[in-house]
């Protein structure tokens, strides 16, 4: 049996951490308990997450007393844990002072000395933490249960290679028996073992067990947009096929992701009628310092952050038009009309959102219980986009391996419903990609 000591911030960032511990013991420090509290009254996903796991708590009192320790559902062991000051004064000088850190590393310690034979690990996600708890001896880790290893992230599309006699029976039949391996809606590259430049774009139609071809883009494009790579033809696909519910586009700067998202919205919401309205949300993260409060109304308020896709969608609307010889018509139109809405996505927890185009634009900054509140929200005949980098996340309390997009891709990559593209190339201008790539 081992001893597993909870910090805070794992339980604000899982309340059902708890019951991730297997048939261990999970002893929680009362510091972390009165550090909850702070929390209860916010009204973003931390405090959310603090009334959620007092809930659990004063419902697994209801078997016994916390401080004598409670079984827990799924086999283990719940302790409550009290901070003695002769606890704190036996931490080395530099730690004993009246600080929660410091207490509840004290109860670690305690739990340590009381059990020597048995493994007692701290669990937090504050890296420095973590180093103070290994400087006194602890063994000290990150909550790690909704990880996923970024370096292994599923790409969503592969390089085969195959005879020329297959290629050119896929061409002429227009599918081919699908290769061993291949998830549903992954895309491939098949190549010519004997002439490397003769090669074919598809994808696995899980469903019927064969790889078909990708979908030409019209002369015309998507909304005006052109592929200019192998990697946004498959992403044009993904974005235009009715029968994929669930889209994640992963890819550094100026790759299209977001561009591509929005194109293939207008186009299935204004020309085809398939969606009742576009809706594009993002999460509100300031780059480096905030500015602070922002005057005015809501719409007002939230400009800054949605300008980005102001700008998208009016590069769009002006290439589109432009080419259909139209009058001008901004994004402020399409919204006047019913066909746009752009929100923050502190605004979408209890909404049903039936038979929509919904795009999450920087979903990298979601941590995965913000992104299920987010995919739940999808009602009947509604299709969802994801685009995000998780190399670039300015929430401090997710990183490229526990954001709400990698988990994403991961959890979905086996279902028949969604695709993933990983997009590589720069596509924004030549001194965008060098900065992507040199800085």
């Amino acid at each position: 049996m081992k001893f597993f000591i909870l910090d805070t911030n794992v339980l604000l960032h899982d309340p059902q951490a708890l019951f991730k511990f297997e048939d261990n013991t999970i002893i929680i420090p009362i510091t972390v308990i009165e550090e909850i509290d702070r929390f209860k009254k916010d009204m973003n996903e931390t405090g959310r997450n603090a009334r959620s796991i007092s809930r659990v708590l004063d419902m697994l009192r209801e078997k016994g007393s916390l401080s004598s320790g409670v079984s827990l559902p799924g086999g283990g062991l719940l302790r409550v844990e009290l901070c003695e000051e002769q606890a704190l004064n036996r931490m080395p000088k530099d730690l004993r002072d009246d600080k929660g850190d410091n207490r509840i590393l004290a109860v670690a310690q305690v739990t340590h000395e009381r059990f020597p034979d048995e493994t007692v690990i701290f669990v937090t996600k504050d890296t420095n933490l973590r180093i103070k708890a290994d400087a006194i001896g602890l063994v000290a880790e990150d909550y790690e249960s909704d990880k996923v290893d970024i370096q292994e992230l599923y790409a969503g599309a592969r390089t085969i290679d195959m005879g020329s006699d297959s290629i050119d029976r896929f061409y002429g039949q227009g599918w081919l028996e699908a290769p061993e391996g291949l998830l549903p809606n992954e895309y491939a590259t098949l190549v010519d073992t004997g002439n490397p430049s003769h090669t074919a774009l598809c994808r696995f139609d899980a469903a019927t067990g064969k790889v078909v071809p990708v979908r030409k883009v019209p002369k015309e494009g998507v909304w005006s947009i052109h592929a200019r790579n192998r990697e946004q033809q498959f992403a044009l696909d993904a974005l235009v096929d009715d029968n994929i519910k669930l889209v994640s586009l992963v890819g550094k700067a100026g790759t299209g992701k977001t561009l591509m998202a929005i194109a293939a919205g207008l186009q299935k919401v204004a020309e085809e009628n398939v969606y009742n309205r576009l809706l594009v949300s993002r999460p509100v993260f300031p780059m480096g310092k905030d500015l602070g409060f922002l005057p005015g109304d809501i719409e007002e308020k939230l400009t800054p952050w949605m300008q980005p896709i102001f700008d998208n969608v009016e590069l769009l609307i002006s290439g589109h038009e432009s080419e259909k010889r139209h009058s001008n018509k901004g994004y402020k139109e399409l919204m006047a009309m019913g066909l746009l809405d752009i929100e923050p996505l502190t605004y979408i927890r209890g909404r049903s959102i039936p038979n929509q185009y919904l795009i999450v634009d920087e979903a990298q900054n979601l941590t995965p219980h913000e992104i299920k509140t987010i995919v739940t929200r999808a009602g009947e005949g509604t299709k969802i986009i994801l685009t995000g980098d998780p190399y670039q996340i300015d929430n401090p309390y997710v990183d490229s391996s526990s954001n709400g997009l990698s988990y994403l891709v991961e959890r979905f990559k086996n279902e028949r419903i969604s695709a993933h593209v990983t997009l590589t190339r720069g596509e924004r201008s030549e001194l965008a990609e060098l900065a992507a790539n040199l800085l």
